[in-house]
């Protein structure tokens, strides 16, 4: 354990920096300092909530196991509350032992430990080194504690490995984002990397001189995956010819965060003029050049989590968006989401589920449906179903065709075909809208009206209903 009390004097070895705390003065180790500086400047930001709940990604490797003492050492002068999750891959013979020695670790340092089992795919398409990787992050980012997700998951990434991941990215023709490399501090995904300014040599001389033990992963020596590749046979030539080559390449990876956040910040001016629920209008986007019409898409797929199509996907997807005719439809997958065409505007779906439902609502505030989205009830006064009716119960379910309604007293009865498509609803959204029914009779339609005798007047209280399609 890190124990600020017990920190070597050695001033050879380490610098040190005399603080208070209470009526005693201890001598605090500068990893320490830093990691205190670090954290405060994100609660100062506002980035950090007080009292934010951390969970340290531990492999019980060197970095990982040195930055749960670090952290627990700065328990002692910025409070949050701090748990530990390990990923036992199954992949190593040795996996059981590291599993053990990270529950050992957190035991002595009191530190709550949960040890997750993930089954890696090693036929995986991705590689065994990605299918891991994805399936690390699952398990972190989805653990939670009392039905809880921590705030920020955090884990041990120093310099080096931002100086490999440049070149990596590099290699793979990156563009900006991808050469920016990882960030200190991703809000968005919840990923923390405090660590980030650190070398791994300070990270082994502060182990060492806390006689912190660790583990070592025989995988990381197998120069077949590319990360140990170029750590162990490509940086040690550039470091022969360039001494400080390591902190360059990360300063460098700072240099290209900032210059992402200025294409970001040019994207989103770009895209707010465009934007309306959630959707893109292809006309103005049009007007833009070649170059920010593509940072406008990569900036509006980011907002949904999307990994980013390579340049000649991404080059193709926009000319298709452009160029196709009025009435082509455009559908294209990108992971969980398709991204379609309809009158102008481009549309980013989730997969529509066609199976047939029939509910049952009963009251409930909102009503998750089976085949996307949610319905959402409000009691308003002068619209929606009127209350006088007695509508407790309410019968939800999908299109058959061939539905009639008269949501206006003045209009003819119509087909629901017609209406929706009189409310220019995109075809993929009248596949799936809901319906409500009450006695069996279509009583209203989300988004598009309700049945004219069952309208609550300007005095009456009425149910209001709301579809939101995800």
């Amino acid at each position: 354990m890190a124990n600020l009390k017990k920190l070597p004097k050695n001033k050879a070895a380490v610098t040190s920096l005399r603080l208070k705390k209470a009526t005693a003065e201890v001598t605090v180790h500068p990893l320490v300092i830093q990691l205190q500086h670090t954290l405060n400047h994100y609660l100062s930001a506002g980035l950090l909530p007080e009292n934010a709940k951390l969970l340290l990604a531990l492999s019980g490797g060197l970095d990982s196991t040195v930055l749960l003492h670090l952290l627990v050492a700065v328990q002692g002068y910025i409070p949050f509350e701090l748990r530990a999750l390990h990923v036992h891959h199954g992949l190593s013979q040795n996996a059981d032992v590291w599993a053990e020695f990270c529950v050992l670790q957190c035991q002595k340092l009191n530190i709550p430990l949960q040890v997750v089992k993930v089954h890696v795919n090693q036929a995986s398409k991705s590689g065994v080194e990605a299918e891991a990787r994805r399936q690390r992050y699952e398990a972190l980012f989805n653990y939670k504690v009392d039905n809880e997700l921590s705030d920020f998951v955090v884990t041990a990434h120093h310099q080096d490995d931002q100086a490999e991941t440049l070149l990596l990215q590099l290699f793979r023709g990156a563009g900006v984002k991808g050469l920016a490399s990882m960030a200190h501090i991703d809000c968005n995904k919840r990923l923390l990397r405090p660590l980030l300014g650190v070398s791994r040599a300070m990270l082994l001389e502060y182990a060492q001189a806390h006689h912190i033990d660790w583990c070592d992963d025989e995988s990381n020596d197998n120069t077949q995956f590319e990360r140990n590749f170029v750590r162990f046979k490509l940086m040690p030539i550039l470091e022969s010819r360039y001494e400080s080559i390591k902190p360059t390449l990360a300063r460098t990876a700072s240099h290209l965060a900032e210059a992402d956040e200025m294409l970001q910040a040019l994207a989103k001016l770009d895209a707010e003029p465009l934007l309306l629920d959630n959707t893109l209008c292809l006309q103005g986007l049009c007007q833009l050049d070649f170059a920010r019409a593509k940072n406008v898409l990569r900036w509006w797929f980011s907002q949904h989590q999307l990994a980013m199509p390579n340049t000649e996907h991404l080059t193709e997807i926009l000319a298709q968006l452009l160029n196709a005719k009025k009435e082509a439809e455009l559908s294209i997958q990108l992971q969980h989401l398709w991204l379609k065409r309809y009158q102008q505007r481009a549309f980013l779906c989730a997969e529509t589920n066609a199976d047939p439902f029939d509910l049952l609502w009963q009251g409930e505030g909102e009503l998750p449906l089976p085949n996307g989205g949610t319905l959402h009830f409000a009691q308003v006064r002068g619209h929606g179903l009127a209350f006088k009716h007695g509508i407790q119960k309410l019968r939800i379910t999908n299109r058959d065709g061939g539905e009639r309604f008269k949501p206006n007293a003045l209009r003819p009865t119509r087909t629901l075909k017609h209406l929706l498509q009189e409310a220019n609803m995109p075809p993929w959204q009248r596949v799936k809208i809901p319906l409500i029914y009450w006695n069996d009779t279509l009583a209203c339609v989300p988004n598009i009206g309700v049945a004219h005798e069952f309208q609550a007047s300007e005095a009456e209280m009425g149910l209001q209903i709301t579809w939101l399609d995800n």
